[in-house]
């Protein structure tokens, strides 16, 4: 099975863009993803409250676990790159002596939150599927404000999710094990915009 996004030839060395990353200012996110340099956008008031409100639910059910804001990841095959998914589910104490980018050993799950910009449908739901599959997180969870609803990816095999489960804003989702979490989405309907 092939990936489903284009393999391009690498901008520069994962080192170049560690040491790149590592000098942008503040206002600024990179990512490293399919050998390309990208700018993920400063996130908004609902943004973060989305990113608030899953922290909350995950802490009341998993106490044992902690959603990482913004850490950074290896991601894709033999980690050539580099993410930082708005929300990494993880023990507690997870990246303890990491330095600046974790491996996903020990991840549950991937967040996303949908930015408003012209490279959301490639970011987050082609190329940070696959980056996310190809480095064994068990679950990737896409909130797309745009379509209003959450989709599920699950079960990572050859570089793709084998299963992907689209539910609209306000229905309960179930999310699968590892994570084993049932969310209210109602809230989001207040937050897509």
């Amino acid at each position: 099975m092939t990936p489903r996004t284009e393999q391009h030839r690498p901008e520069m060395s994962v080192e170049e863009f560690e040491e790149l990353e590592r000098h942008a200012p503040e206002t600024v996110r990179l990512e490293f993803i399919g050998g390309r340099v990208q700018v993920k956008p400063v996130t908004d008031g609902n943004h973060d409250h989305i990113i608030a409100w899953l922290q909350r639910l995950c802490m009341q059910h998993r106490p044992e676990l902690w959603l990482y804001a913004d850490r950074g990841m290896k991601v894709e095959s033999y980690r050539k790159g580099r993410a930082r998914p708005d929300g990494v589910l993880a023990p507690f104490g997870f990246p303890k002596g990491h330095g600046d980018w974790s491996g996903t050993e020990g991840v549950l799950m991937a967040v996303e939150v949908t930015s408003y910009d012209s490279d959301t449908h490639r970011r987050d739901r082609v190329e940070k599927p696959d980056a996310y599959a190809a480095a064994g997180i068990p679950v990737y969870l896409l909130i797309d404000r745009d379509d209003h609803a959450v989709v599920v990816f699950d079960q990572p095999e050859d570089g793709r999710y084998r299963h992907e489960e689209k539910i609209p804003f306000g229905a309960t989702v179930k999310l699968p094990d590892p994570v084993s979490l049932t969310l209210d989405t109602d809230p989001l309907k207040d937050l897509a915009d």
